[in-house]
C-alpha cells in the first residue's frame, strides 16, 4: 500500500514567517508534526511519502503513485486543502482527512471519502481495521480522549529537515482553563494529558541523532498545565539531557501564571527554553471577565511579563480586540501596554468565533456569526458582528497595527525587551545560514530598508549595552520586516 501524506499550504500570515525565512535560507517554519505522527500509526510495511506544499510542489506523479491520500491541517489551511482535495478527485484518488480543520467542520467536506476525526490514536485503528475488511466507513469519531503514553514517536525520516527553521515536539494536550474564544478544550479537553519524560527524551534523541541543532517548538496548548510533572520529571530530564548536547533551544506556549513560579521559570531556562507565547488578550479587566480569562485577572500583567523577561524567557504575546465590553479607548490601551511591556512579537487580532467554542454558540444564538472562520488572527477580518460596529473595530485595529509595527515603535520595543531580558544561557550554534543572515539583514534592512536608521541604532545600542544579545537583536529585526510586510498585505 502506497500512502501519500499531504500538508496544505499556509497563507502569508503572522506565524508563517514567509518574509523572514529567506534570511536564513529556509522554506517553512515547522514540519507537519500531526501528519508524521499519523504516519507512525500506519502499518510499518506500507510505503509512505510526505509532500508538504509549503516547501515543495505536489506533482501528478505523486498522486499517481498513491493508493491512499492522507490530508491533515488547520482552519487557516482551508483554501489549500480544498484545492488539494479537488486535485485528488480529478486523479481519482481516495482521500482520508483528519486534524483540527476537518474535526471542527466535518460537514463542510462531504467530498472527502473518509473523515478520521478527533485524535488519530483512537480513530485511525478503527479505520484501518475496516479498510482491511473492505468496509471503510465515511466518518470515524472518538468518544473519549487518548492516553498520550500510546502515541508513537513521529516518523522524522519523512521530513526534509533542512527546509525548516524549527522542528516541533509535543509533550501534552489539553488546557485546564476555559477561555470562551478558544477551541483547544473542545479538541483536547480540560485535563492536560502528557507523554512520559522517557517518550520526550526519546524523540529529542532522534532529532539530535539526525543532526538537528536549531530550535525546537514544544507545541503544547499549555506547557505548564501539569506543573508537578514538569518540575519533578520532565524538566529535570531535559536539564540532564542537554548536559552533553549543543544547541537545540526550546520554545513553547504557556499561561501567564508561569510568572508566579520562580522555580519553574528557572528550571525552564536551565532546560534550554528561551521564549514562550502567552495569551495576554487584553489589559482590560472587563474584557478578561467576558472571555473567562480568569488566569489573567487580578494581577499586574505588565509586571508579570517583565518578571518572565528577567528570568531569561522572551514573551511572545497574543492580544485581542473586539470584545463586547471593549470601549473605543481599548485600541490606545493595547498600544500602550504592548510598547511598555517590551513584547516585541505581539500578535494582535480581532475577536473571531471558532466553531465548537462557547463563543461561537453564544454568538450564533444572537445571529452574530456571519462568515466562515478563517483561522487567521491577523488578516484584518472576523467572522462575527462586533458590538462596537465593524467599521469602528476595523479602523481601531488598523491603528494598532500601524503603531506597533512602525519601525520607530517596533525597534523601541526591542530595546525595551533587551534592557530587561536576562542573557540566555544556551544559544543556537552558528551555522552558515545564520552567519549569512547577518549580512542579509545588514543589506536588506540596514541599506535598502526604510527602517535603516532604526536598525543601525539598535545594532550599535546592543553592541554597546547588551553585546551578548546581538543575535536576538538581529533575529527580532528580521521578524519585524516580516510583520511589516504582513501588515502591508492585509491591513494597512
Amino acid at each position: 500500500m502506497n500512502i501519500l501524506l499531504i500538508y496544505p499550504k499556509f497563507p502569508d500570515t503572522f506565524w508563517s514567517f514567509t518574509y523572514a525565512l529567506p534570511f536564513i535560507g529556509k522554506k517553512a517554519a515547522f514540519p507537519p508534526l500531526g501528519l508524521i505522527t499519523v504516519a507512525a500509526l500506519l502499518p510499518e510495511q506500507w510505503n509512505k511519502r510526505l509532500v508538504d506544499v509549503n516547501i515543495e510542489n505536489l506533482t501528478d506523479e505523486d498522486l499517481a503513485w498513491a493508493d491512499l491520500v492522507f490530508i491533515g491541517g488547520m482552519a487557516i489551511q482551508r483554501t489549500s486543502a480544498q484545492q488539494i482535495i479537488a486535485r485528488c478527485h480529478a486523479a481519482d484518488r481516495t482521500i482520508v482527512a483528519g486534524g483540527p480543520l476537518f474535526t471542527i467542520e466535518p460537514d463542510a467536506f462531504s467530498e472527502v471519502d473518509h473523515l478520521v476525526l478527533d485524535e488519530a490514536e483512537l480513530t485511525l485503528p478503527a479505520f484501518l481495521a475496516d479498510l482491511d475488511s473492505g468496509q471503510p466507513q465515511k466518518v470515524y469519531r472518538a468518544a473519549r480522549f487518548c492516553d498520550l503514553g500510546d502515541t508513537p514517536a513521529p516518523l522524522w525520516n519523512l521530513v526534509k529537515m533542512k527546509k525548516y527553521a524549527s522542528m516541533n515536539l509535543q509533550f501534552s494536550r489539553g488546557c485546564p482553563f476555559n477561555c470562551e474564544f478558544c477551541n483547544v478544550t473542545t479538541l483536547f479537553g480540560h485535563r492536560p494529558r502528557i507523554k512520559t519524560s522517557q517518550q520526550v527524551i526519546a524523540e529529542l534523541d532522534r532529532l539530535y541523532a539526525s543532526g538537528w541543532r536549531s530550535s525546537i517548538f514544544f507545541v503544547d496548548d499549555n506547557f505548564i498545565g501539569n506543573k508537578d510533572y514538569l518540575k519533578n520529571h520532565l524538566l529535570p530530564a531535559l536539564i540532564k539531557w542537554r548536559q552533553d548536547k549543543k544547541g537545540c533551544v526550546f520554545f513553547t506556549e504557556a499561561s501567564i501564571n508561569l510568572a508566579d513560579d520562580p522555580e519553574l521559570l528557572a528550571m525552564m531556562v536551565r532546560a534550554g527554553f528561551d521564549s514562550v507565547f502567552i495569551g495576554i488578550e487584553s489589559p482590560d479587566e472587563g474584557s478578561l471577565t467576558e472571555c473567562h480569562k480568569t488566569q489573567n485577572k487580578n494581577r499586574d500583567l505588565l509586571e508579570s511579563v517583565k518578571r518572565i523577561h528577567r528570568s531569561g524567557l522572551q514573551v511572545m504575546g497574543g492580544f485581542i480586540v473586539g470584545f463586547d465590553s471593549d470601549l473605543p479607548s481599548i485600541f490606545q490601551r493595547q498600544i500602550d501596554f504592548i510598547q511598555r511591556s517590551g513584547i516585541v512579537i505581539a500578535m494582535v487580532g480581532m475577536l473571531q468565533a471558532p466553531p465548537g467554542t462557547r463563543l461561537f454558540e453564544r454568538l450564533q444564538r444572537e445571529s452574530r456569526v456571519v462568515n466562515t472562520f478563517s483561522g487567521d488572527n491577523v488578516d484584518g477580518t472576523t467572522n462575527i458582528l462586533p458590538q462596537m460596529g465593524m467599521e469602528k473595530l476595523v479602523r481601531g485595529y488598523q491603528v494598532i497595527m500601524e503603531q506597533i509595527y512602525s519601525p520607530r515603535n517596533y525597534y523601541r520595543r526591542v530595546r525595551t525587551l533587551l534592557r530587561e531580558l536576562k542573557t540566555p544561557a544556551i544559544n543556537q550554534p552558528m551555522s552558515v545560514q545564520r552567519f549569512l543572515s547577518c549580512f542579509r539583514a545588514a543589506f536588506r534592512l540596514g541599506v535598502l530598508g526604510k527602517e535603516r536608521f532604526q536598525y543601525w541604532h539598535l545594532i550599535i545600542w546592543t553592541l554597546v549595552r547588551r553585546p551578548r544579545l546581538i543575535p536576538v537583536a538581529i533575529t527580532l529585526s528580521i521578524y519585524g520586516y516580516h510583520y511589516r510586510k504582513i501588515c502591508e498585505l492585509y491591513i494597512l
